[in-house]
């Protein structure tokens, strides 16, 4: 475990929340394998903010697909399943749906931007997106959603379905809870692949980290074999129903909504605060006018990440 030659050989999979901070680690290897799971909080009041925090955590893991003595499994032999021992990490098959080339084309912004940022890129400096060669699946605790918000989560990920390119798939309800140590593979509950983004409307009682004015969290898991590249797999998103509900109640209170779903979603794809104010990924939401130019260029420039049939 010690021998930093198999770190190289081994999947990484680092998981961590975020909330308010300055200073940040935005990924950690726990020994040869561990998982990285990036949130934003998103605070709603007078004003609006937004911050990121993250902690690790994970469990140790061999190569997946190797005896547990031998953890030299590599992208091609990688296979489903945890041993007997438990020393490997549970994951699907690789390349469940994934195709030779992208499902869409991202929409050319209108108008060039720089005013974006991501919250994780490889060491290539390309962002970590999903693949957009395999559809992403997402499912929908609705349990608690307040009138209306069915069509708000329709539309805003039919936006960012547009800006990225990727294609996205309704699996309908889920029962599943919203959890930050949600596991990235579930086989028993969704089958032979990665988990879907769950959407979750739920309470700040369910999800303490929406507690106070926070209303709304999201972000993705991403996945790599040692130092190679990290794509996400899958992720989750939070939503406060009773704030939310509350809020609808006012004349404006649909496009705020929509604006903090948006958010959210941006970050669920893998965009970073910005300081520019005019976007919708600043961390202060003032008017609610939907994806500017520099989080539509993000979001472009996301829907390009790599094709991953090894994952």
């Amino acid at each position: 475990m010690d021998d930093p030659g198999l770190r190289d050989r081994s999947p990484r999979h680092s998981r961590g929340r975020s909330a308010a901070r300055v200073g940040r680690n935005l990924a950690a290897v726990v020994l040869i394998a561990g998982a990285a799971f990036l949130t934003a909080g998103l605070v709603y009041g007078d004003p609006r903010f937004v911050g990121l925090v993250e902690f690790n955590g994970g469990s140790d893991a061999t190569a997946v697909g190797a005896p547990a003595s031998h953890p030299t499994a590599s992208p091609a032999d990688r296979q489903a399943g945890v041993p007997e021992d438990a020393s490997q990490m549970a994951v699907p098959p690789p390349g469940i749906e994934e195709q030779d080339k992208p499902l869409g084309r991202p929409l050319t912004p209108a108008s060039a931007s720089s005013s974006y940022k991501f919250l994780a890129t490889n060491a290539d400096g390309t962002p970590v997106g999903y693949s957009p060669c395999r559809p992403l699946h997402y499912v929908v605790n609705a349990q608690l959603a307040p009138a209306g918000a069915g069509e708000l989560v329709d539309n805003a990920i039919r936006t960012v379905s547009e800006a990225t390119g990727i294609k996205f798939i309704n699996d309908g309800p889920t029962t599943e809870a919203p959890s930050p140590s949600r596991a990235p593979y579930q086989k028993e509950r969704y089958g032979e692949r990665w988990a879907p983004l769950l959407i979750a409307w739920t309470t700040p009682e369910q999800a303490p980290q929406l507690k106070g004015a926070v209303i709304g969290t999201g972000g993705s898991t991403h996945f790599s074999f040692g130092d190679g590249p990290k794509n996400f797999v899958t992720g989750s998103l939070e939503l406060d129903a009773p704030q939310i509900g509350n809020d609808l109640g006012r004349g404006d209170g649909s496009a705020y909504a929509t604006a903090v779903i948006l958010h959210e979603l941006g970050h669920v794809m893998g965009l970073e605060h910005v300081d520019d104010p005019t976007q919708l990924m600043y961390p202060e939401i003032g008017a609610p006018d939907g994806l500017a130019a520099g989080d539509l260029n993000g979001l472009h420039e996301l829907g390009r990440a790599a094709c991953r049939k090894d994952l």
